[in-house]
C-alpha cells in the first residue's frame, strides 16, 4: 500500500500541461499568414505540405505517406486525387487547388523527386517519409510563427480547416462526411463540433437521406 501511494503521488499524467480535446481549425486570415511566411522564406517543402494538408483533409498518417504518383498524372499535379485511408481502409477523394498544385510542382522539381518517391521524404533517409511526429512539430512552428498558441493546435486542425469551411458554406453534412472519409455521419458531426439537432435543423442531411447536389 505504501508503494501504491508513493507511486500515485509521483505519477505524472500524460496530458499534464497540455490542452486536450478538439483542436480548432485555422481561420482564413491565419491560413494566408502562414502561407505568406513560408513563401517569403522559401520553405518549399513546408508550403507544399501545409497546402496539401488543407486541401486533402487527410489524417497525419496518410498525409506523410503520400507518394508523388498519388497526386500526379503524366508528370503533372492532378486536379483531383484518391487516397486509401489507413485507418478506415476506405478511399477518399479530394481536389487539389491551383496554389497547392504550384507549391507541389516547385517542391518536386527542387527535390528532383520521382513518381514513386514519398512526396515528403525524411531528410535523414530519403527512402522513408517524414514522421507524423515531425509533421506535428512543423505545424506547431507554423502556428507559433503567426502568434498563435501552439498548444492549442494540432495536425487535426489542418484536417478540420477546409471541412469546417465547406460545412459553414453549404450546411451539407453528407458532403463533408465523404470528404473526410468518415464511416458514420455522427463522426462527422462530432468532428465539426456541432450539435446533431442544430446540424440537421440548419440544412444538414439526416442519416437516411442522400447527399445534396449543388
Amino acid at each position: 500500500m505504501q508503494y501504491l501511494l508513493t507511486h500515485s503521488e509521483h505519477h505524472i499524467p500524460w496530458n499534464k500541461g497540455k490542452i486536450t480535446g478538439q483542436k480548432p481549425p485555422l481561420k482564413r486570415n491565419e491560413i494566408w499568414a502562414i502561407r505568406v511566411r513560408l513563401h517569403i522564406r522559401g520553405r518549399l517543402r513546408d508550403l507544399a505540405m501545409f497546402n496539401m494538408a488543407i486541401d486533402s483533409k487527410l489524417r497525419a498518417c496518410d498525409l506523410v505517406r503520400l507518394r508523388v504518383h498519388d497526386v500526379t498524372q503524366s508528370g503533372q499535379v492532378a486536379k483531383r486525387a484518391i487516397v486509401m485511408q489507413r485507418k478506415t481502409r476506405r478511399p477518399v477523394q479530394f481536389e487539389i487547388t491551383d496554389q497547392t498544385s504550384l507549391a507541389v510542382e516547385r517542391w518536386v522539381a527542387d527535390r528532383k523527386l520521382d513518381s514513386h518517391d514519398f512526396l515528403f521524404p525524411s531528410r535523414k533517409d530519403s527512402t522513408r517519409h517524414i514522421s507524423t511526429r515531425q509533421y506535428a512539430k512543423l505545424l506547431k512552428d507554423w502556428v507559433a510563427d503567426i502568434g498563435l498558441d501552439p498548444k492549442c493546435y494540432g495536425t487535426h486542425s489542418l484536417r478540420r480547416t477546409k471541412a469546417t469551411q465547406i460545412y459553414r458554406r453549404t450546411k451539407n453534412l453528407r458532403a463533408v462526411q465523404l470528404l473526410l472519409g468518415h464511416k458514420k455521419l455522427e463522426s462527422t458531426v462530432r468532428y465539426l463540433g456541432i450539435e446533431v439537432d442544430d446540424a440537421f435543423r440548419n440544412g444538414g442531411r439526416g442519416p437516411d437521406e442522400g447527399p445534396r447536389v449543388g
